[in-house]
């Protein structure tokens, strides 16, 4: 196994996540298989007890993995499906080592960071290196580790100790070190100045880790008496020195790499120049010259808890820049605090207020992401209400599909005091429960997580189209069933590119089921749903057990009832939903899952793309166009 190790010096927050992914972006398109790591040093075990606000959003996994949000960068650029255990913690760490002493593996010997530390990171890192992330059978050839926070901090020792140790008994060959720095330029001087990289180099060198590149972080191109003072000070090769420097978007990182030439020193070090291709970016650039030069915009009004801090919501906004791209426009995001809608804040903050509520009614679409606690609800619910009543395209993913559901409620069924059980546990009407199954004294790890099927139970429904296949059957078996699966329709085709046989017919399929990642412990109350259904609000998705709503789509209003009280007897017999939608609105689809983590550059999740459809009014003629074979 080959190792790439990217570490950070200066400052955190250079973009080290982007450049390790970038390297494995440059390194796959020189026909090598890439899987990556990340370490984190902090105690906790994983991400999922971690504030939005403290560390961006929590990445979740097939697996049902919590971790950090460079996980998902690393699966969009490589399209690979990582592990749980492809996110290494100081916690896991310790609490696997401390296990093995309360067993008794040690045989009785002092447990010390070096080290039962420092070769429980090795094992770790050696282990998870040789599992294939990519469907391919066998290890990969390269793994690509990223060590969080800063040359220096304290908490990161016991991994840089165990990197070093690592690097020296796999051997030069086998192993390469890319150091991300900051190249800061004083308004007053402007010059760029090299001595904070100087000091973060000299530091890790004095750890025993010597980097083999630097990658070098500015705000303009790195002048070439730049490189030459770097090379000179920090014994590192001028050609090895990389720029990367401010770009329109991150897409262009994987270039500036290829035009510096950086996948050639990495093959060097790591020998594998005999056996790696030139790289071939082709469609990597030109996605990235294609976002640059759209023109057009779509306006999207994002109603959440977190939205402060965009890294809360990474994967969405990046969801939403696949489906937007996908329909030749740029996103234009407007951020709306959910507590700014509130008729509370109209009182307190009335300039807010109205800003919030001006950007609501501008934007061409509503998504409300997920989220926990109480703050902000009442503004969710306002914007669901919103969307629902004027025709505008909404998609609430998580919470966002229980806040459909609960503005439903109160709105059309007449249950003022509908409620979530999360929200209000006296509530006489709730729509939303806690999972029987979920834990109330243990947060970490307790929720529904990973990986669910979903089984669509209308075979008709907007989700089930967007979620569909082209299929195409071969001359021989045209009396017969379906041939094989297209990703990408194959518009004008004349052959089967699997069997090189003449095509005759070229069908699209609407989606039985569709596998997606869930990370929630409430849940729709199934005793809801039948009067939700008659009045209009249909699930169109359950989980296999025909026990969870997981999709909702909201239907013709035929039936407008008011219930003073759900009859909790009468309607024990219904079942649990999943998806939902709302079909005489143009589109109005909640769903329990979260799309985003598994939407990638070039193939954007399906629920993103029906949104920017929707909000420009292309949504119909897409789906007719697919539905009759193109």
């Amino acid at each position: 196994m080959k190792y790439v190790l990217v570490t950070g010096g200066v400052v955190s927050g250079l973009g080290k996540g982007v450049t390790a992914s970038s390297v494995g972006v440059v390194l796959k398109a020189c026909g090598l298989r890439v899987t990556s790591i990340k370490i984190d040093p902090y105690l906790n075990t994983d991400a999922g007890t971690m504030s939005p606000f403290e560390h961006g959003e929590v990445f979740v996994l097939d697996d049902g993995g919590e971790v950090d949000l460079d996980l998902g960068n690393y699966e969009r650029f490589l399209d690979v499906r990582l592990t749980k255990n492809n996110n290494i913690t100081t916690g896991k760490i310790y609490q696997s080592v401390l296990e093995k002493e309360r067993k008794g593996d040690y045989l009785g010997k002092t447990v010390q960071v070096v080290p039962h530390i420092t070769d429980a990171i090795k094992n770790w890192i050696e282990s998870v290196a040789v599992i294939p992330v990519d469907g391919k059978e066998g290890p990969a050839d390269v793994c690509v580790i990223e060590l969080g926070g800063t040359v220096g901090d304290i908490e990161s020792m016991p991994f840089i100790e165990a990197l070093r140790q690592l690097s020296f008994s796999v051997g030069p060959d086998n192993f390469c070190l890319i150091h991300v720095s900051l190249i800061p330029v004083l308004g007053v001087v402007g010059e760029q100045k090299t001595k904070p990289t100087q000091h973060s180099v000299r530091e890790l060198r004095a750890l025993g880790l010597t980097p083999h590149l630097l990658a070098c972080r500015s705000a303009q191109p790195l002048l070439e008496n730049t490189k030459e003072k770097l090379s000179q000070f920090c014994h590192v090769p001028i050609g090895n020195i990389l720029n990367i420097h401010d770009v329109p978007n991150i897409w262009h990182v994987p270039l500036l790499l290829r035009n510096q030439n950086a996948h050639h020193s990495i093959l060097k070090q790591l020998n594998l120049l005999s056996i790696a291709a030139p790289p071939n970016l082709q469609a990597w650039t030109k996605r990235a010259e294609t976002y640059d030069n759209l023109k057009n915009s779509v306006r999207i009004a994002m109603v959440g808890k977190y939205v402060g801090l965009a890294d809360s919501y990474l994967s969405v906004v990046k969801a939403l820049l696949h489906a937007c791209i996908a329909c030749s426009l740029k996103p234009s995001i407007d951020w709306i605090a959910a507590s700014d809608l509130e008729d509370e804040s109209a009182k307190l903050t009335p300039k807010d207020h109205a800003a919030a509520w001006e950007t609501l009614r501008n934007a061409e679409c509503v998504l409300v992401p997920g989220g926990f606690g109480d703050r902000g609800v009442g503004g969710m619910i306002l914007a669901a209400k919103y969307a629902r009543e004027n025709n505008i395209p909404y998609l609430g993913i998580c919470l966002g599909m229980q806040i459909s559901v609960i503005e439903f409620a109160r709105s059309v069924l007449g249950l003022k005091r509908a409620n979530s059980n999360e929200f209000d546990s006296e509530t006489p009407n709730p729509v939303v429960i806690f999972m029987p199954e979920g834990s109330r004294t243990h947060m970490g790890s307790t929720m529904r997580l990973g990986s669910r099927r979903t089984l669509f139970q209308t075979p008709d429904c907007v989700t089930s189209k967007l979620y569909g296949d082209y299929f195409y059957i071969p001359v021989d078996q045209s009396g017969g069933s379906y041939g094989h699966k297209v990703i990408i329709p194959p518009f004008g085709a004349a052959f089967c590119p699997a069997t090189c046989r003449q095509l005759v017919d070229l069908r699209y399929r609407n989606a039985e089921y569709v596998d997606e990642r869930h990370r929630h412990r409430y849940e729709v109350n199934p005793e809801a749903i039948g009067v939700l259904e008659e009045a209009g609000l249909k699930f169109v998705g359950k989980d296999e057990t025909g026990k969870r709503m997981e999709i909702l789509e909201l239907y013709s209003l035929s039936v407008v009832c008011h219930v003073t009280k759900l009859d909790l007897k009468f309607f024990c017999f219904l079942r649990y939903p999943q998806i939902l939608e709302l079909p005489s609105h143009p589109f109005y689809v909640g769903v329990q899952f979260h799309p985003e983590f598994k939407s990638r550059p070039g193939r954007p999740s399906a629920l993103f793309l029906g949104l920017i459809l929707a909000a420009t009014k292309q949504l119909e003629a897409y789906l007719n166009t697919h539905q009759n074979g193109c």
